[in-house]
């Protein structure tokens, strides 16, 4: 908006409602919209269309639309310009610089290209149940790119699950397991940057890098060789894909409930296998859509006694 018509616009709002209402209405404070009535800061779009529909004030002609973080630019060029004029160029003389970095190559730095080079190495472990388990669980929540492997958590309910995949990435390959809580998805990311850990993947796991559904990804064949590497990576597809849920219903006007079960991918080849493997261990499911249901209470009971689980989430929902 012009200069003023911020402070019109906002003047306008708390004519119709107080400051205290349109700061709940924006989840503001009260603070920060007499700060935008004063045109200390901008206000946000969405904030605007509230008020207007809360108001029936018409949202300003005049307003423009500015990017997240639009100010950084002009920002970094006076702050920039500011460091240059007080200390003059960062880092001193580039010429003296690459001179002197020409003189360690030559003396030591060529003869250490090797290491520079070689890519850090991973533990391999040899197949097994936990393994197996790792597997189903980047298949379910997991990413692979050309240099990162990362797991993909909710920040909340799989917090303590979180804890876990984190120790088996470690246990397994040997390696520093980065943690990062993305806010804007309010999800944790489990991540290993390893060259080497995607190689091992592809080459000795059966995993892919990219997108899961567009490839139609599947169990690997060295899984579904082995009942006992099978029912370890169900268990990690079901944590991470599945969930546990109440099923309610009334007959004769008294309401019953029990849990249920239900299993989602997108991926055809992967359903298939994960029913599979439920029928081979005597577990009755059914398909409906992208999901595989289990609807008994038997069944429901005998998946949490043959296939189990370490999501909390799940347990606690099962058990409560």
């Amino acid at each position: 908006m012009l200069k003023g018509e911020q402070r019109k616009f906002i003047e306008k709002i708390i004519s119709k409602i107080s400051v205290a209402k349109a700061a709940k209405l924006c989840n503001f404070s009260e603070r920060t919209i007499r700060d935008w009535r004063r045109e200390k800061f901008l206000m946000n779009k969405d904030s605007a269309l509230r008020l207007c529909k809360r108001t029936n004030i018409p949202f300003p002609k005049n307003a423009k639309e500015k990017k997240d973080y639009w100010y950084t630019e002009k920002s970094c060029y006076l702050g920039g310009a500011a460091c240059l004029k007080k200390y003059g160029n960062i880092g001193g003389d580039l010429k003296h610089r690459t001179q002197k970095w020409h003189e360690w190559w030559e003396r030591e730095g060529k003869f250490k290209s090797k290491i520079i080079k070689e890519c850090k190495p991973i533990n391999k472990p040899k197949f097994s149940e936990e393994l197996a388990e790792f597997v189903g669980i980047t298949l379910g929540d997991g990413g692979i790119t050309n240099r990162q492997l990362t797991i993909t958590l909710n920040h909340t309910d799989d917090k303590k699950y979180g804890k876990f995949v984190a120790n088996l990435m470690r246990k397994l390959f040997k390696a520093h397991v980065s943690i990062f809580f993305d806010k804007k998805g309010s999800v944790d990311r489990y991540s290993i940057s390893r060259t080497e850990l995607i190689h091992f993947c592809a080459e000795k796991l059966g995993l892919k890098k990219g997108n899961k559904i567009k490839q139609q990804v599947d169990i690997p064949d060295w899984i579904k060789k082995n009942e006992s590497y099978s029912i370890s990576c169900a268990r990690g597809l079901f944590d991470t894909d599945g969930c546990v849920f109440n099923h309610r219903y009334k007959v004769n006007n008294k309401i019953y409930s029990y849990k249920k079960l239900a299993f989602t991918s997108y991926s055809e080849p992967m359903k298939k296998s994960f029913f599979d493997i439920m029928e081979n261990v005597g577990l009755k499911s059914r398909l409906v859509g992208k999901d595989i249901r289990f609807d008994s209470i038997g069944d429901v009971k005998k998946y949490f006694e043959i296939i189990g689980s370490h999501n909390p989430k799940h347990l606690n929902k099962y058990y409560k």
